[in-house]
């Protein structure tokens, strides 16, 4: 029997086994430190002062997009304040002019039954071509999420990468777009973890499934990007870089720039070792304010701590804390060293691994899981 089952069954089943070999059970205090749903409450900057825009479509798909972006103008928004709307045209009607284009997915809504064959009703809106999921479903899947983000009958061009925790960022332009237009019905061939464009008529897209995508828009000059950031990644400067690249390729000032990071695995549940920190340190001197001691709670080990009980030496047991690390805060510091102001920058702060039902999750659901999809692009 796997006694790391934390559902009631489980401890029934454990209570039971331990009552008929006459082993009386303990409870072990919980220690010092912040609860799950403590730790996953944020604290949002000044730009994520209000909630996710959600579009729910159909069969309970649904689009989340921040708040003012789907109302850029080709004047830009008055102010780095994401909440406040652009100047109206003299017709009154800003939504007309719109430009911009973005939006993030969530789980459910789509044709995938793989992952959650037990579901009563939907089914799973997996956008990666994972090795056991059909490719004409993702294709399918694909098409309600772009149609859902675009608009219209007629699809654009998706562009994806095949994502390698690099550094590396790709420029499309109307030549990568013809020769790359390739992410609607079969997997991208080109391996990076950015993509970047001033070309209209594309969408940018990166999968993840805990990672945080990271989307930046030029409010001024119409040029937008996006990044795939997990620890690596982030520890390789891949959004702060970017946003260098933009400053390269687009002649992009950091003060017309917004940012917004979507959702990814929270510092509530993201666990890791004490070499990543290390990593960390040796490339940021805010290292020290990214990671902290969490004690979790695990209600097997709480109700039997002798069952747990192992020759280790004090300081070393697993029933110790785990160091958590704050990957929306890492990458938003390098929004901010990159020149963006406080303002501009959004942070969704939902956790993926908290929310099985609203995403994939690699680490919560032990890697057999879909690929979200976060993508920007430019209008006609």
């Amino acid at each position: 029997m796997d006694v790391s089952s934390t559902t009631e069954a489980g401890l029934r089943e454990i209570d039971r086994l331990l009552e008929e070999g006459g082993v009386r059970r303990g409870r072990r205090r919980r220690l010092a430190g912040p609860s799950k749903q403590e730790s996953s409450q944020s604290i949002r900057t000044q730009g994520s002062s209000q909630n996710p825009e959600r579009t729910n479509l159909g069969d309970k798909l649904v689009v989340l997009r921040v708040p003012g972006w789907s109302q850029l103008g080709r004047g830009g928004a008055r102010t780095g304040n994401l909440s406040r709307p652009i100047a109206r045209t003299a017709a009154g009607n800003s939504a007309a002019m719109a430009w911009l284009v973005h939006g993030f997915s969530t789980r459910a809504g789509g044709r995938t039954r793989i992952y959650r064959p037990e579901a009563s009703a939907g089914g799973d809106l997996n956008l990666g071509f994972t090795d056991p999921e059909s490719p004409k479903i993702v294709a399918a899947n694909r098409r309600l999420f772009l149609r859902a983000v675009w608009g219209g009958r007629e699809l654009p061009a998706l562009i994806t990468l095949k994502q390698i925790h690099s550094p590396l960022v790709r420029r499309i332009g109307r030549h990568e777009a013809a020769a790359l237009q390739r992410g609607l019905s079969q997997p991208a061939i080109s391996k990076g973890d950015g993509l970047m464009t001033d070309w209209p008529g594309v969408l940018l897209g990166i999968q993840t499934a805990d990672c945080l995508p990271v989307l930046v828009a030029d409010r001024r000059r119409r040029a937008v990007a996006i990044f795939h950031a997990g620890w690596r990644g982030t520890v390789a400067r891949i959004v702060e870089g970017g946003v260098g690249r933009m400053r390269l390729e687009f002649g992009s000032q950091p003060e017309d720039l917004i940012a917004v990071i979507g959702p990814g695995i929270g510092s509530c549940c993201y666990a890791v070792g004490d070499e990543v920190r290390q990593e960390f340190e040796s490339q940021f001197d805010y290292a020290s304010t990214l990671f902290r001691e969490v004690y979790d709670s695990d209600p097997v080990k709480e109700k039997y701590p002798l069952l747990f009980m192992t020759a280790r030496a004090p300081g070393h047991s697993d029933l110790g804390p785990r160091l958590h690390l704050d990957l929306a805060e890492a990458n938003r510091r390098q929004l901010l060293a990159a020149g963006l102001p406080t303002k501009a920058i959004y942070r969704m702060d939902e956790c993926t691994a908290c929310q099985p039902e609203r995403f994939f999750s690699h680490r919560g659901e032990h890697g057999f899981t879909g690929r979200m999809m976060s993508v920007i692009g430019i209008r006609f």
